[in-house]
C-alpha cells in the first residue's frame, strides 16, 4: 500500500482552528458551536468546524449585500472581473495538491484522481467563466408604440448582475460544485454566500482563503459551515438573498424550490438522477461494458449522473454483465490516499446504511447478485455491485440509490431501450453504446434527459449546459446557460 504523503499545508489546514468567512473576518459561530468532520476512510474524526447560527448566516447575507450594493465590486470593470477569475484559478493551480488532499480527507475519493479531475476540472472552469466576464452583453431594439406616432426613441436591453447569490453544494463533487456556482457568480459581479455540504467543507474554505489572496474585495465572498436544518435553511429564507442555487437531493431541492417561490427569489435546481445505460446490440461490447462500469463504479457511485440503471439489448446481456462483474471484481477499495486503489469509502456511515439496505431489498425481493453487495470497515466501504433480474418498477430501478450499486435489465428493440430508459422521474443524463449513427440520432431526440453521451457517459465540459429534466431539476449549470440564470434583464425606453 502505497500512501501518499500528507503535505506540511494540508496536515496545516486540518489543525487549524475552526473558522468561517464572514465579511473580512474569519469567525467562530456565534455561540461558539462546533461540528466534527470525519475521515471516510477510517471513520474517525478529522478536525472540527464551525456550526453556523442563524445569525451567523444573517451576517454573512448582510456582508454579500453591502458588497454587492456598496463596494468597489460593484463597479468592477469586465476586464477586472475577468483577470479576478484568473488570478483565483492561478491560486487553485499552485495549490492543486493541497486542495486534492483535503478533498481526499474529507470526501474519502483518490487524492490522485481529485487532482487531475474535480480539481483540474474546476480550475478549467472557472477559467472559462473569465472569460465569459467581457462578454456579457445586451442589445438595442427598434420599437413601434402606435399610441405615439410622432414621438422618437431610443430603446436597449441591458443584462445586469442578479446580486446577492445564496449557494448550497453537495458532497459528492465539494470543490467543483463550489466553483460551478461562484465561477458565473463572480464573473456577472454578483456576490456569494455559499453554504458547503454538512460532511465536506473544508475544499470550500480554502477555497475562501485563495478568493482572499487573489484581492477580492471583502464580502464578495463568504463561506458558512454547518447543517442544512440550520445553516442551509436560514439561507434559503432570508430575504436579502436575490438567487439561491442548489446541487443535492430532489427532497430537499423541491423545499428549496417551494421557498424560494413565497418571495419570488430566482432559484437553480440541480438535483437527483437515475441515468440510463443503454447498450445496442452494435455496440463495442467491451468498450460499453469497461464504460458501463466507470459509468456507475467512478466516486463511489456517488455522482448525480451516475450510469445507474443499464439496459443491454437482450442477446448480449449475459455477455455484459460477465464482463461489468468481472471489473467490479477485480477492483481494489481503500484509503483514497493510496495511488493504486480503485474506489474509496462512502462518504458516512449513514450512506452506508442507506446503499446496504438497497441491496438487501433486492436480496429480499428474489433478485440475483451478480457480483458485490458486502460492506466493511473501518471506514465507510460497500464493494461494487451488479443486480440482475429486478422488475423496473422496483425501488432499485425506480429510486436514486447513490453509491456503486448498478442495476441491469435486457431489453428487445430500439422502442423498448427508449420506453425503459424513459421510465424513471429523473432525466439528468443517459448514455448510448452504438455505432449505428441513424438509430443514435433517431433516439436522441426522444430521450428526456439534459444531457445524452454517446459511446462515453458524464463527460462534462465547461462549454456545454448541464442539467436536467423532471425530478432532476430547473435551470442549468455551466455554459452560456449559466451567465442568464446569473443575471436579469431590463428594458429601457428613451423618448427623445
Amino acid at each position: 500500500m502505497a500512501i501518499a504523503t500528507l503535505l506540511p499545508a494540508t496536515t496545516a489546514f486540518i489543525q487549524r482552528a475552526p473558522r468561517m468567512l464572514i465579511g473580512a473576518e474569519w469567525v467562530e459561530a456565534a455561540d461558539g458551536q462546533t461540528m466534527p468532520l470525519h475521515n471516510p476512510a477510517t471513520g474517525e474524526v478529522l478536525c472540527v468546524v464551525p456550526h453556523a447560527t442563524v445569525d451567523d448566516v444573517d451576517r454573512a447575507v448582510l456582508a454579500a449585500r453591502q458588497a454587492f450594493d456598496d463596494s468597489p465590486w460593484s463597479r468592477a470593470r469586465p476586464r477586472e472581473r475577468q483577470n479576478l477569475l484568473w488570478k483565483l484559478a492561478d491560486l487553485m493551480q499552485r495549490d492543486a495538491e493541497l486542495l486534492a488532499q483535503l478533498e481526499c480527507l474529507n470526501n474519502g475519493k483518490s487524492a490522485a484522481v481529485a487532482q487531475v479531475m474535480d480539481v483540474q476540472l474546476a480550475i478549467d472552469f472557472l477559467r472559462y467563466m473569465a472569460g465569459w466576464a467581457t462578454k456579457i452583453e445586451g442589445s438595442s431594439v427598434e420599437v413601434s408604440l402606435p399610441l405615439m406616432p410622432g414621438d422618437q426613441f431610443h430603446s436597449f436591453i441591458r443584462r445586469e448582475a442578479v446580486g446577492v447569490v445564496g449557494a448550497i453544494v453537495a458532497w459528492n463533487f465539494p470543490l467543483l460544485l463550489a466553483c460551478w456556482k461562484l465561477g458565473p457568480a463572480l464573473a456577472t459581479g454578483c456576490t456569494v454566500v455559499l453554504k458547503p455540504a454538512d460532511e465536506t467543507p473544508l475544499t470550500a474554505l480554502k477555497l475562501a482563503e485563495l478568493v482572499q489572496e487573489a484581492g477580492y474585495p471583502d464580502g464578495v465572498f463568504n463561506v458558512v459551515t454547518g447543517t442544512g436544518i440550520t445553516a442551509g435553511s436560514a439561507l434559503t429564507r432570508n430575504p436579502r438573498v436575490d438567487k439561491l442555487t442548489f446541487t443535492g437531493s430532489t427532497a430537499v431541492g423541491k423545499e428549496i424550490g417551494k421557498t424560494a417561490m413565497d418571495s419570488m427569489t430566482r432559484v437553480t435546481l440541480e438535483l437527483g438522477g437515475k441515468s440510463p445505460t443503454l447498450v445496442m446490440a452494435d455496440a463495442d461490447l467491451a468498450s460499453a461494458a469497461a464504460g458501463a462500469a466507470s459509468a456507475i463504479f467512478f466516486n463511489q457511485g456517488q455522482v448525480c449522473c451516475a450510469g445507474s440503471r443499464l439496459y443491454v439489448q437482450r442477446k448480449h446481456f449475459d455477455r455484459v454483465v460477465a464482463d461489468i462483474a468481472g471489473i467490479a471484481n477485480t477492483m481494489k477499495l481503500g484509503s483514497g490516499l493510496d495511488a493504486s486503489v480503485d474506489m474509496g469509502p462512502l462518504i458516512s456511515a449513514r450512506q452506508q446504511e442507506r446503499v446496504s439496505r438497497y441491496i438487501e431489498m433486492g436480496r429480499e425481493s428474489g433478485a440475483t447478485l451478480a457480483c458485490g453487495g458486502e460492506r466493511f470497515g473501518p471506514g465507510y466501504f460497500v464493494q461494487p455491485t451488479v443486480i440482475v433480474d429486478v422488475d423496473q418498477q422496483h425501488s432499485l430501478v425506480q429510486e436514486e440509490i447513490f453509491g456503486p450499486v448498478l442495476v441491469a435489465i435486457p431489453f428487445d428493440d430500439e422502442a423498448d431501450a427508449l420506453r425503459l430508459a424513459n421510465d424513471s422521474p429523473y432525466g439528468l443524463g443517459a448514455s448510448i453504446w452504438s455505432n449505428d449513427l441513424a438509430a443514435v440520432h433517431r433516439m436522441i431526440p426522444r430521450i428526456k434527459s439534459g444531457s445524452v453521451w454517446v459511446n462515453c457517459h458524464s463527460a462534462l465540459d465547461p462549454a456545454l449546459p448541464f442539467g436536467g429534466y423532471k425530478m432532476s431539476g430547473v435551470g442549468r449549470e455551466m455554459g452560456h446557460a449559466a451567465i442568464e440564470h446569473y443575471t436579469e434583464l431590463k428594458s429601457v425606453l428613451i423618448k427623445l
